[in-house]
């Protein structure tokens, strides 16, 4: 489908740092074990890792490889761009950066409801298909975050839309909030194939409670990751599934079991809905850790690190939270009590938290005053 050979993408949003680089050397090796495995099918975007995402291809994948080798995708994202003037520059920078003279896919990026309107304000569509009819992008389609019904309305005004990335596992399936299901079924109705973003939710998926744990041990085989990413890409119309791959361990994990992929049999299935009872019933702040919310704050508070810790403490038990949170994650004038209550976060949040309220929680349970 659209020249993607295997069902598994290389989100490249959670890679190896070092410093304020990506690691190339390490990110090269996993460019060169990806691409030999038969997978092709590369993710980023402008904001990804502050910018250096899209260098990293330039120097690991775009200048070390003939085009035609891989599927490279971008997007449109709504903090880097105010007005329908300052759409195309952008795009042209990001084919410079990336050293390519055309997407095979460009997405308008996180669409909600709100952000939508902005880029039917700006015309960000229109210009897409001017790119389209350039043969600067090979095909056009959305990232989305919202709702079933909203999803419904941008396919129905939009009907060019080739393909919609979603957010899509066995956690947010039956999800109230991110109704990853009826999203799905919107996409199916419509017959456009998904992209799937967030299958281990973040890294939840697979820094699981002791008991869920057990479950999936008790089948004698698989990482915590596998049964997640397999259960994606199980679903009819999924075109690839994007693993935000950091290092060769998480590499070699994910080909172990997808370039040969089998999707969950009954067993497996079963014990991902036992695993999705165990997390129904603890009570997790589902951030996903894409920091959108962080290049808002104008307090540059640590959000999703706030509430990892807080996750940890109530739901693991983790016994050194509170290092994390207080040696690690914050300073002076940067810890959850000292959030000025704006509402910029929750304003760009995908998950549409209520990042104040929560917030409020981790200042009660980290920023107790000290006891003398």
């Amino acid at each position: 489908m659209f020249g993607i050979k295997k069902k598994l993408g290389f989100g490249c949003m959670r890679m190896k740092m070092d410093g304020k680089k990506v690691d190339y050397g390490e990110f090269s090796k996993m460019v060169d074990a990806f691409l030999e495995n038969g997978f092709n099918y590369f993710d980023t975007a402008h904001g990804y890792l502050d910018g250096e995402s899209e260098v990293a291809l330039r120097e690991c994948l775009t200048s070390r490889y003939p085009r035609d080798a891989y599927i490279l995708t971008d997007k449109l994202s709504t903090h880097h761009f105010k007005t329908n003037e300052e759409i195309r520059p952008l795009f042209e920078r990001q084919l410079e950066i990336l050293g390519v003279d055309y997407l095979d896919f460009y997405l308008m990026h996180a669409q909600d409801a709100k952000i939508y309107k902005k880029y039917q304000k700006c015309g960000a569509y229109e210009t897409a298909m001017e790119f389209l009819k350039e043969g600067k992008i090979k095909h056009f389609g959305i990232s989305f975050h919202d709702k079933a019904e909203v999803l419904e309305q941008i396919l129905t005004e939009h009907p060019e839309i080739e393909v919609v990335q979603i957010q899509f596992n066995y956690i947010d399936f039956e999800d109230a909030s991110v109704q990853s299901r009826k999203v799905y079924e919107v996409c199916r109705r419509f017959n456009k194939p998904v992209i799937v973003m967030e299958p281990v939710k973040g890294g939840n998926l697979v820094r699981l409670p002791d008991e869920a744990k057990k479950i999936f041990d008790d089948l004698g085989g698989g990482s915590y990751a596998s049964y997640a990413i397999r259960f994606a890409a199980g679903f009819e119309g999924i075109m690839t599934v994007l693993s935000g791959m950091g290092n060769m361990d998480m590499m070699n994990d994910n080909i172990s079991y997808m370039k040969d992929f089998k999707p969950l049999d009954e067993r497996e299935r079963e014990a991902v809905s036992k695993v999705c009872d165990i997390f129904r019933a603890q009570d997790m702040i589902p951030c996903t850790d894409c920091r959108y919310c962080m290049a808002e704050c104008p307090k540059g508070l640590s959000i999703p690190n706030m509430f990892a810790c807080l996750n940890a403490k109530k739901t693991f038990g983790d016994w050194n939270s509170e290092y994390y949170y207080h040696g690690i994650h914050t300073s002076k004038g940067k810890k959850a009590s000292d959030c000025i209550k704006c509402g910029k976060c929750e304003a760009v949040c995908p998950q549409h938290l209520e990042i104040r309220e929560l917030l409020k929680e981790v200042a009660k349970e980290f920023d107790k005053p000290k006891e003398k």
